[in-house]
């Protein structure tokens, strides 16, 4: 069999090795969705396809996702060595969002505000003015692949959304919800003494960071792919689609990142008396 394109999406070096040799000589082009991860150093925004890496994984095993970065890196080296720069397009994405976001790092602030735990309507925020964050919608981003790849566009590429800092993205999520309650924003500081997590997992906010070594990850360049035919909506339109979908959930489930009612309502109770 022949294949015009394939489009691979693992994190196992293992598995893209076996596959790029298998498909090498029966593939005319190859398309691997890496990740931001790769790159060494996430201390500074704007990072360019040209920033230094991880050191690769050296076994075809990534035994947790603290190597995640590495493993990627070790896949795309193993893609451009059996595909060769020509025949491959490396995506190195960002946050992935919208409907069906199963990690609930988009749908959680626009929930949050259509669905208030107080009886005041009040949503806490963390206080990170000047926190740059990115999504792109799965929808946009599945589009440019397969458009890139039928036209066999070569390179490596930044996929992500348009950098927008913190407080615009809540205030696009507060307007999708239809909020109108106090919006009350929590200190970066307090809210790790109380245990909040940052960025996902239980009991977290959402696209929070607070360590500066990690203030651009979420802030890379995608001028580059956005000049090869990337096109993202805007992020209103990714939101409410995503409360859309999170509204058509049990609403008891468990969820893989935010607070729940009773942590929401814990923590601006102390927040009202610290």
């Amino acid at each position: 069999d022949q294949w015009d394109v394939v489009i691979d999406v693992s994190r196992q070096p293992g598995q893209v090795k076996s596959a790029v040799a298998a498909l090498a000589d029966r593939t005319g082009f190859f398309v691997f969705v890496s990740s931001g991860n790769v790159y060494a150093d996430h201390s500074t925004p704007g990072q360019e396809e040209d920033g230094a890496l991880l050191p690769a994984l050296t076994g075809d095993v990534m035994e947790s996702m603290e190597t995640y970065g590495q493993a990627k890196v070790a896949c795309e080296q193993h893609v451009l060595r059996a595909f060769g720069p020509d025949r491959a397009l490396i995506a190195r994405v960002g946050l992935i969002g919208g409907p069906g976001d199963i990690f609930d790092r988009t749908g959680y602030w626009p929930l949050r505000f259509a669905r208030p735990a107080t009886e005041d309507g009040a949503v806490m925020v963390p206080d990170a003015p000047d926190l740059p964050t990115q999504v792109i919608d799965v929808r946009d981003l599945a589009a440019w692949l397969v458009d890139a790849a039928s036209r066999s566009l070569p390179g490596i590429f930044n996929a992500t959304g348009e950098t927008v800092l913190l407080p615009g993205h809540l205030d696009v999520a507060r307007t999708v919800g239809g909020h109108t309650g106090p919006v009350v924003a929590a200190d970066q500081q307090w809210l790790l003494a109380q245990g909040v997590q940052e960025w996902m997992g239980e009991r977290s906010l959402p696209l929070w960071l607070v360590d500066p070594d990690w203030r651009g990850f979420n802030a890379n360049d995608s001028s580059k792919a956005r000049r090869a035919g990337l096109t993202t909506r805007p992020l209103d339109q990714t939101l409410a689609d995503t409360l859309a979908w999170e509204m058509s959930r049990e609403r008891t489930r468990a969820r893989q990142a935010g607070l729940s009612d009773e942590d929401e309502r814990a923590l601006l109770e102390a927040l009202a008396h610290a």
